[in-house]
């Protein structure tokens, strides 16, 4: 794992100190001596995380960090202050303006290491989902691309597994307000329950009885359900071992005993920010992928889709010598009819003529708007008898009833022509077989329309 962090120290032996450590791990590193140059660095440089000290001339490690987080082109970048300030209200100021993570000076080398590789972990993540998103800026994602700061808009769920119960109250009561918190005695209940409910974070003490409470960790990661729920481990004093191994297997950040609450309350509301982030720009690739393949009118797949998905089914039906059938169909004197009835009329018959389109073809088979009037059918496992069945189904259940025009209320009939072709089995392409199927189009609306033509002539 390597990155880029930049080190924002006015002091020269602090900047040389955390220099050479992170380079001993084959990390690039930068460094200024001022907020204003830190700011400068990240506006024209490409920064994967940086260590930024609080009490600095002009102006502070607070606002340097909220300039960041509050500049969409560097909100993204993780930000861990270090600081000789151990006060719990400078903790809480930090996480106000938007810090990641805490350090307090001298800086232990374990929790240096640790910190850095989980945020660089957490970015590289952040930063896969956003170059995917990016297509989906004007579906209103712009907001989606930056990680909202400060207090939660709502409590978060936390799982929590003690076996201790004065340890569960203790942790409870100081997450109260920021968290619901379910407690847990047994780690097997808690596997199940973690993946019934949709936690935002499952806290894990190193304390469990009888139970090693990394196999805990290694199951909450192994689970589809529980995979990306952020995990916080309370270890005691010198469990250093437990908590690189606990690191290791996927956990995202730690706790030593004995706890200051507020540090408590400052972890667990950054692994549930970064969680709902995550969780938004998940969606958000989720829902750019679907407007990536779905035609917006008729809720059908696209042509895009059809391009790249046809190829598959053919390359597949000639490895298997299983039969491939597509036909191609098209509303019959549309053009006329948009004349008529104006193109919100027009798009009150595609968008149903794509409704009758799914009602007629079965679940297997594959529809895609074409482009324009025209539509496309791929009908995996399937000879040309049973194409022609379908085909007659779809043309009789577009005549049979009128398509009702929305604004005017008037109903008109529509009637539609079928072009059929079947895949040969000489290794013939998608292209080839489209085109059979649009001449064998082209020969019904020849013929008189309201027509299949199962093989043109």
């Amino acid at each position: 794992m390597t990155a880029r962090i930049l080190v924002v120290d006015d002091i020269p032996a602090n900047v040389k100190l955390l220099e050479a450590r992170l380079m001993a791990e084959y990390f690039e590193v930068l460094t200024a001596a001022d907020g204003i140059t830190a700011l400068d660095i990240c506006d024209q440089t490409p920064v994967d995380l940086i260590l930024l000290d609080i009490m600095m001339p002009g102006i502070d490690g607070f606002e340097v960090c909220q300039r960041l987080k509050t500049n969409p082109r560097t909100a993204h970048i993780p930000v861990v202050m270090v600081t000789a300030l151990d006060q719990p209200a400078d903790r809480v100021r930090g996480l106000k303006v938007g810090a990641d993570d805490f350090l307090t000076k001298p800086v232990n080398d374990l929790q240096l290491m640790t910190r850095v590789k989980s945020l660089i972990r957490f970015k590289a993540l952040s930063d896969e989902l956003r170059l995917r998103a990016e297509t989906a800026r004007n579906l209103g994602l712009e907001a989606l691309l930056a990680p909202h700061q400060g207090q939660l808009e709502e409590p978060g769920m936390v799982l929590l597994v003690d076996s201790r119960a004065n340890s569960q109250e203790r942790m409870s009561r100081a997450l109260t307000g920021i968290a619901e918190v379910t407690a847990i005695g047994d780690p097997q209940a808690a596997l199940f329950e973690a993946a019934d409910k949709p936690y935002e974070l499952v806290i894990v003490s190193s304390s469990l009885d009888n139970y090693d409470p990394l196999r805990l960790c290694s199951q909450v990661r192994s689970l589809e359900r529980t995979r990306f729920i952020p995990m916080l481990v309370v270890a005691e004093q010198g469990e250093d071992e437990l908590v690189i191994r606990a690191l290791e297997l996927g956990v995202n950040d730690y706790l030593l005993r004995p706890l200051d609450p507020n540090e408590l309350v400052a972890r667990s509301v950054t692994q549930i920010r970064r969680k709902r982030y995550t969780d938004r720009l998940r969606a958000s690739l989720s829902e750019s992928v679907e407007y990536a393949v779905t035609d917006a009118l008729t809720g059908l797949n696209n042509r895009r889709y059809l391009d790249t998905h046809l190829a598959t089914l053919v390359e597949r039906s000639h490895r298997r010598g299983r039969p491939l059938s597509v036909l191609i169909t098209d509303i019959d004197h549309f053009k006329a009819f948009n004349d008529t009835h104006g193109h919100e009329g027009g798009d009150d018959v595609l968008r149903e003529f794509a409704r009758r389109i799914r009602g007629a073809v079965r679940g297997a088979d594959l529809a895609c708007r074409f482009g324009g009037e025209e539509f496309v059918v791929v009908m995996p496992d399937t000879p040309a008898e049973i194409a022609a069945h379908v085909a007659e189904r779809l043309r009789d259940a577009v005549a049979e009833v009128p398509f009702k025009v929305s604004a005017s209320g008037a109903l008109v009939q529509v009637t539609t022509s079928v072009g059929i072709a079947t895949l040969e089995k000489d290794g013939e392409g998608a292209g080839s077989l489209l085109r059979r199927a649009d001449k064998a189009l082209y020969q019904a609306k020849h013929e008189g329309r309201n027509r299949v033509v199962g093989q043109a002539a």
